[in-house]
């Protein structure tokens, strides 16, 4: 009996270890699956992308930041809905954003589409910047989003990449100095730490919650997030 006790208490112990070790590269999977979401849909939108002055690229100072970005962007018919359809030039906008489940929050990154007809009459309006507003239509494109940036960058003389800043000439071409690529970063939560964030704060790292985030600058070497970076093409070739 007492050795049958002894294997008994060897096998749980194991047994627990699997489902510890299970859970940790389920929930890595689970981070990968919305980072491959995410960025896989940017960088469709962003490959065809047309810039235009009223393009915005908001980059928010947060310790874990939620960047904004909104350009207008070349789609297929089949993007589009046949009464919405008149072309291929539409806007797309990409925004965090907190939404309600159940008996928490969830921070989410948000895409927003604006099909070819309400895009052109808005460039015959002269109301460019209001297709990339937040609008209730907005759909998320993944979850537990700790930190989004997406940064536009240009290369240098050096040909070194730089940060992209636009031009403050009025009299410039809407295509003058468009900038080249985005530098895409995306810090996801893992399944194990999505239970402990709660609330705004949580997800922003003051709340209670949000103690399990640790330091921005160390997200690499937490155990509880991911990090999946990418340079992702702006504008055709």
């Amino acid at each position: 009996m007492a050795v049958g006790t002894m294997v008994l208490l060897v096998a749980a112990g194991l047994l627990g270890r699997v489902g510890t070790e299970y859970g940790r590269v389920y929930g890595g999977v689970g981070a990968e699956r919305e980072a491959r979401a995410a960025l896989g849909q940017l960088t469709a939108d962003a490959s065809t992308a047309w810039h235009h002055p009223e393009a915005v690229f908001e980059a928010e100072d947060n310790p874990w930041p939620g960047d904004r970005i909104g350009y207008l962007s070349l789609q297929p018919a089949v993007a589009q809905s046949e009464e919405g359809r008149s072309g291929d030039l539409c806007a797309v906008n990409y925004y965090v954003k907190d939404l309600d489940f159940g008996k928490g929050s969830v921070r989410c990154l948000m895409r927003g589409f604006r099909e070819s007809a309400e895009t052109f009459a808005a460039l015959k309006d002269g109301n460019v910047a209001g297709l990339f507003s937040e609008a209730v239509r907005d759909e998320p494109v993944a979850f537990g989003i700790v930190g989004f940036e997406a940064r536009p960058v240009l290369r240098g003389i050096a040909g070194d990449w730089e940060d992209w800043q636009p031009t403050d000439d009025p009299s410039a071409a809407p295509s003058a100095a468009p900038p080249e690529a985005l530098r895409v970063r995306l810090v996801v939560a893992r399944r194990e730490l999505l239970g402990r964030l709660k609330s705004p704060d949580d997800w922003d790292g003051s709340g209670t919650g949000g103690k399990s985030l640790g330091l921005p600058e160390d997200a690499e070497q937490n155990k509880n997030l991911q990090v999946f970076e990418s340079m992702v093409r702006f504008g055709q070739p």
